[in-house]
C-alpha cells in the first residue's frame, strides 16, 4: 500500500508559501485517489506555526525538522532533512512544491534512498492503484502523462499549476525528527533588492510584457528610451505586476541597441525564455509571434497594445487587442492609477 508524504519548507516568517498549499492539494488528491495514508513533513527554523496552518488537511502525522541550521537554504542540510523525513514517514510517494530550494536538494535525497525524482510537474492523479503525473515538454507544446514503478517517488509541483489547499487551521502535534549533519558553510546574511525594485514577481496577478517597439523610433522619428523606461517602471510600481520581455528586446544589448536598464534575459518570456503563470497578461510593443506567445500558454486572460491591426495578437492569440500607441495608452493608464 502506498503512503504519501507532503513535504515543504517554511518561509522566513515561518509560514508556508502559496506554492506549498498547491503541493498539499496535489498530495491530498493523490492520497485519496490511491486510498493511501497521508503525512506531512516540514523543514525550517521553526515549524509549529506552519503545522498549525495545515492542521485540518487530514494528515495522519506531521513530522518536523527544525532549528537554526535548517532555517536557511543549504544543500547539505536540506538533503539530509528531506531524507530523514521520508524515512520517518515511511513514504513511497513524496509530493513537494517546486521551489528553488526543494528542486536543488530533493533529487539528492531521492538518490540516497534509491528512489527517483520528477520536478516541475503540473499535476498528480491516481487511477485505481496507479499514480501518475503530468509534465509539459518542448516549451509547453506537448503534455505527457507519466507513471513510475520505482519507489520512493519524489514529485515536485510547479507553482501556479494547481489550486491551493484551503482548510481549517488548529493546534497540530508535530513529531520532531532529529537530523545530525555537518555543514561547511555559514549564512551570515542576505542581500536583496527592495521589494519595489524587484521586476519578476511570480505571485502578481498581472504579467506586463514589453517588446522591442519601446526602443524603436516613434512617430516623431526619434527614439524615446528614457521616456519608455519611466512609463514602464511607473506601471510596475502602480500595478504591482511582474515584468516580462520579448527575446528581441532582451537581445538588443548584445546588438548594440538602446536597452531598458532594468531588463535582463531573466525577464524573457517565450520559447527560449520562461512560461509564467499569472491570471492576466498585457503585451505592449511586441507582435505576438508564436515563439513568444508559447510562453503565454498559462496566462488566462490576454490583452495587447499594438499599432499593427494585423499583428500576431490579432490572429486569435489575444482576447483583446488595442490598436493604439503604447506610449500614449500606458501614460494614460499610469495617470489613472496614480491619481
Amino acid at each position: 500500500m502506498e503512503h504519501v508524504l507532503f513535504l515543504a519548507h517554511t518561509e522566513a516568517d515561518n509560514t508556508l508559501h502559496k506554492s506549498a498549499h498547491e503541493a498539499l492539494s496535489a498530495a491530498k488528491t493523490l492520497a485519496e485517489g490511491l486510498g493511501a495514508s497521508l503525512s506531512a513533513g516540514l523543514v525550517g527554523g521553526e515549524v509549529q506555526a506552519a503545522a498549525d496552518s495545515i492542521a485540518g488537511c487530514g494528515a495522519e502525522k506531521i513530522f518536523g525538522v527544525s532549528g537554526e541550521t535548517f532555517g536557511q537554504s543549504r544543500y547539505a542540510t536540506d538533503a539530509a532533512a528531506f531524507e530523514a523525513l521520508a524515512k520517518a514517514a515511511g513514504a513511497s510517494i513524496v509530493v513537494a512544491p517546486s521551489t528553488s530550494r526543494i528542486n536543488r536538494a530533493l533529487p539528492g535525497a531521492a538518490q540516497r534512498l534509491g528512489g527517483v525524482c520528477d520536478t516541475d510537474t503540473t499535476g498528480a492523479a491516481a487511477s485505481g492503484d496507479q499514480a501518475s503525473i503530468k509534465r509539459w515538454f518542448y516549451r509547453q507544446r506537448m503534455v505527457a502523462e507519466m507513471t513510475r514503478t520505482e519507489r520512493p517517488w519524489f514529485i515536485t509541483i510547479a507553482p501556479g499549476s494547481l489550486s491551493a489547499w484551503e482548510g481549517a487551521s488548529g493546534g497540530a502535534s508535530v513529531e520532531s525528527v532529529a537530523v545530525d549533519v555537518d555543514t561547511r558553510t555559514q549564512v551570515t546574511g542576505q542581500k536583496a533588492p527592495a521589494a519595489d525594485e524587484q521586476t519578476i514577481r511570480p505571485d502578481a496577478k498581472l504579467l506586463f510584457v514589453t517588446g522591442a517597439g519601446w526602443t524603436k523610433k516613434q512617430k516623431d522619428g526619434q527614439v524615446h528610451g528614457q521616456r519608455a523606461a519611466q512609463i514602464i517602471k511607473g506601471f510596475l510600481h502602480n500595478a504591482s505586476c511582474s515584468l516580462g520581455s520579448s527575446k528581441s528586446l532582451t537581445d538588443m544589448s548584445a546588438e548594440g541597441g538602446q536597452v531598458l536598464p532594468f531588463l535582463s534575459h531573466l525577464n524573457q518570456v517565450g520559447q527560449t525564455g520562461s512560461t509564467p503563470r499569472h491570471p492576466k497578461g498585457l503585451a505592449t510593443c511586441c507582435h505576438g509571434e508564436e515563439p513568444h506567445v508559447v510562453g503565454w500558454r498559462f496566462i488566462n486572460e490576454r490583452r495587447a497594445v499594438n499599432l499593427d491591426a494585423n499583428c500576431g495578437w490579432a490572429h486569435g492569440k489575444a482576447d483583446v487587442l488595442y490598436v493604439a500607441d503604447a506610449f500614449e495608452v500606458m501614460e494614460k493608464v499610469n495617470a489613472l492609477l496614480g491619481g
